[in-house]
């Protein structure tokens, strides 16, 4: 069975022959830089490669030789920035500094730092509704976006794999949240809802007039398309269901609507943390797929999501806890654990073997290779 078979069996909620393996086929289950680095020396494979795909995170974009050498089944499809936009990295004192096409500003540490974090939020003095509508947008249509999705979808294709189209940036309300700062985000959801209501419908429409043109040129190629926000911390959700309710929900809807009368596609969605209690609301927004199962937040436990959601969301992640056991644990643990999670979500499909979220920095190798050939050992039906 090839994989995008495989993986149309799983996301049709049928067993394929195996249950389909994912690092690297979206930037939110692929690998940091420097884990893939000595991922491949582990291998013995060269280290050239490891092309940063995901500036902010440091995630790479996974080569071939290390998709093949772990049997991957999705390939990524990443849209383009526009052509007024490049990375241009300058010092700001002890920090590596950017600005991105969106006027945030993100820093890392010159010696040490794995990532960069946000650090300048361009609407967080705003004042009035006058000042949201002022900011300038990218341009969701420039033609650099467009450019190579075609190309790279059928390199996907021709290898058998399941194509997964990135979105133009991050969720409707994550780039709310990251253009206002968290703090202004958070009073704005109580006491601006009329701010939070502008912002997003606009958000929508962008991510819709990117979404129109992308599935119109690659549309007949892509399986799944990729959206994103966090809605959960660790122990409960970051707003209330109400809240998403009565602001996100509605233009969740709008928005996966929209993309599934452009092509036949499925809806990933991420959203980190113990989010149960909105599950039913999102599958009602239109998601088909719910990313990265979260195991180790509270409520999230696998058996149950899967018996009280598994007939309408297919399970994208959960296949091992990177913040307590893909990190620290032995072999032998992450394996057992492996095997569980398996065990959990695979009966039945609507389970796409991945990390929770993307492997971090300070993963070890032989530890990546443990959850691998966990995979292997129990991942056949």
């Amino acid at each position: 069975m090839i994989s995008r078979d495989r993986v149309l069996q799983a996301l049709n909620h049928r067993e394929p022959d195996r249950v389909p393996f994912d690092l690297g086929g979206t930037g939110l289950s692929t690998i940091h830089a420097s884990a893939y680095q000595d991922l491949r020396r582990y291998l013995d494979m060269p280290q050239a490669g490891g092309r940063i795909g995901f500036m902010a995170e440091q995630l790479v974009l996974v080569d071939e030789d290390v998709a093949e050498r772990l049997q991957t089944d999705i390939r990524p499809v990443l849209p383009g920035t526009a052509s007024a936009f490049e990375f241009a990295f300058r010092s700001e004192g002890e920090y590596e500094a950017y600005t991105d096409e969106w006027g945030i500003g993100w820093r890392k540490p010159k010696d040490g730092g794995f990532y960069y974090d946000m650090h300048y939020h361009p609407l967080q003095d705003a004042k009035s509704l006058d000042d949201l509508k002022a900011h300038p947008f990218p341009d969701p249509l420039d033609d650099q976006r467009f450019a190579s999705l075609r190309a790279q979808a059928k390199v996907a294709a021709a290898q058998g794999k399941a194509v997964a189209l990135a979105g133009p940036c991050a969720g409707i309300a994550e780039v709310y949240s990251w253009l206002r700062g968290y703090e202004e985000y958070y009073v704005d959801l109580a006491r601006n809802k009329t701010w939070v209501a502008y912002m997003l419908d606009r958000l929508v429409e962008f991510k819709c007039a990117f979404w129109e043109r992308a599935l119109k040129e690659i549309g007949d190629l892509v399986d799944v398309v990729v959206e994103a926000d966090d809605l959960g911390g660790q122990h409960a959700l970051l707003m209330s269901p109400r809240t998403y309710c009565s602001l996100i929900q509605p233009r969740h809807r709008r928005l996966f609507s929209f993309i599934k009368e452009q092509a036949s596609v499925k809806v990933f969605y991420h959203t980190c943390g113990a989010v149960r209690r909105l599950i039913p609301d999102l599958i009602d927004a239109g998601i088909d797929i719910l990313n990265p199962v979260q195991i180790s937040a509270a409520g999230m436990d696998l058996h149950e999501l899967k018996q009280e959601f598994g007939r309408d969301l297919v399970f994208w992640g959960g296949g091992v806890d990177t913040q307590g056991v893909l990190g620290t644990a032995t072999p032998e643990v992450i394996r057992e654990h492996v095997r569980r999670n398996i065990e959990a979500l695979a009966p039945g499909g609507g389970f796409i073997f991945a990390a929770v979220h993307d492997i971090q920095a300070d993963v070890p190798p032989e530890n990546i290779m443990a959850m691998w050939e966990g995979w292997k050992d129990f991942g056949a039906y």
